[in-house]
């Protein structure tokens, strides 16, 4: 498979680790394909696995058993630097926590995650944070912010290079409704215009009401896949 192919892969991916003398199981025997431009969400409660698959789809962590493939790479089979260098370069990651650099401002925590720090990155900051309805505190600095601002600056940080792969880890959970449709909205928008491909894990039913398919977990086990608009594509 070519390194460019928009192409995200499980084969039957297991996750665990000790817990004193007890082995926890966090992941048995996932396997999903998600291919560019398409939409997955992953709904389950919590503990279910939902977190720990988003950190092997990103390289974070490397399963215990199966394989990761992401445009082509076989992520297990990367060196650390290459893993970073690939995450750095063609995905965005929206975690449950912001993780901005409290010294810096808005506009400049999304900078940071453009491909260069130059003046087009600083003008792409500025559009991103724009279409969140964040023009206004575009130089505020973290402690300036609520947490649902902060979740907006992490959120137009993950799109400032253009990723080939979204990945959003409950994205909308310290948003209002209103805000969390917006920036749903916007994450949809780009993974169309862009044909980039997007997993979005929540327990939130209603923020993937957009999504191509549904893949549920529980118990770190994948217990059914939904396909709502697959079926109407074949009629």
């Amino acid at each position: 498979m070519e390194a460019t192919s928009r192409v995200l892969i499980t084969h039957d991916v297991g996750l665990s680790y000790h817990q004193g003398h007890q082995r926890i199981h966090a992941l048995r025997h996932v396997s999903l394909r998600v291919e560019a431009p398409e939409f997955v969400g992953i709904h389950g409660p919590s503990g279910s696995g939902k977190s720990s698959l988003l950190y092997l789809l990103s390289g974070l962590k490397r399963p215990s058993v199966g394989w990761v493939e992401a445009l082509g790479h076989n992520l297990g089979a990367m060196g650390p630097e290459a893993r970073n260098r690939l995450r750095r370069q063609m995905y965005g990651i929206i975690f449950q926590q912001p993780f901005l650099i409290h010294f810096l401002t808005a506009a400049e925590n999304v900078a940071v995650g453009a491909p260069r720090p130059n003046r087009a990155g600083v003008r792409e900051a500025e559009r991103l944070l724009a279409r969140l309805g964040m023009s206004s505190l575009a130089r505020r600095r973290p402690h300036e912010l609520s947490g649902g601002q902060r979740q907006r600056v992490a959120a137009a940080r993950a799109l400032a290079n253009h990723p080939a792969i979204l990945l959003a880890d409950e994205p909308t959970a310290s948003l209002d409704h209103h805000t969390g449709q917006e920036l749903m909205s916007l994450l949809c928008e780009y993974c169309r215009t862009s044909r980039a491909l997007m997993v979005v894990v929540t327990h939130d039913t209603t923020i993937t009401a957009g999504a191509d398919r549904i893949i549920q977990l529980w118990d770190g086990q994948q217990t059914c896949e939904d396909d709502p608009i697959g079926s109407a594509r074949q009629e």
